[in-house]
């Protein structure tokens, strides 16, 4: 049973989300929150497996809600998705930085948002290979013209360094194992064993990692 915790200061999106979630197959929702000190205090209460934060909001915002959440060596396990009403911002970005495993936008279809939250449990991230590319790109316009590689970037095989760097450009398992000529199965490990090495909670941090150690 996938455990979900929905922050939103919309109380028409809390009631729709709600009734979304609470109707489908394995899953819960444990709880809800209409600011970020709320989404914090309740995260650290209920111990939910995602949660779906918006991103503005009054007092406390779903950025540093999502901060402090990622921060929180409790709350490990738990992976935060981003809701926002527009597709690219500085608010995404800055939430994928602090480590949220994606985003989705309001508007997305029902099916979609369940399988997001059922993909951001097994680790997947939120972001379409357009949307990664563009993200990357982003980064690579913002950051210094000085990159700091990841601090244990050393630990990875050669093999690893490629396909963190497929990783980064928005290439799934599968995509990854054409280039290769590999099974799914083996860049699946390959892709588990580069997050494990660098500490990634997922694919979409191991984009940021790829992209501030010049993988990307």
């Amino acid at each position: 049973m996938i455990r979900v915790l929905v922050v939103d200061d919309q109380d028409l999106v809390r009631v729709g989300l709600r009734t979304l979630i609470g109707s489908a197959e394995g899953m819960e929702l444990v709880g809800e929150a209409a600011d970020g000190l709320a989404a914090v205090a309740r995260a650290r209460e209920l111990r939910p497996d995602v949660v779906l934060m918006d991103i503005r909001m009054p007092g406390v915002d779903g950025l540093e809600a999502t901060r402090r959440i990622v921060g929180d060596p409790s709350l490990a396990a738990t992976r935060v998705i981003v809701l926002t009403t527009f597709e690219l911002d500085d608010y995404v970005f800055e939430a994928l930085r602090i480590g949220a495993s994606g985003f989705l936008l309001k508007d997305t279809r029902p099916a979609q948002l369940l399988a997001g939250i059922r993909d951001a449990v097994d680790g997947g991230a939120l972001l379409s290979p357009s949307v990664t590319r563009t993200v990357v790109a982003e980064f690579v316009s913002r950051a210094p013209t000085t990159r700091t590689p990841h601090p244990l970037l050393h630990l990875l095989t050669q093999r690893e360094r490629e396909v963190v760097a497929l990783v980064a450009e928005g290439l799934s398992n599968e995509e990854i194992a054409g280039t290769f000529v590999v099974s799914p199965a083996t860049a699946r490990t390959h892709v588990s064993r580069a997050m494990t090495k660098l500490g990634a909670r997922d694919r979409a941090q191991l984009v940021v990692f790829a992209h501030q150690s010049g993988l990307a």
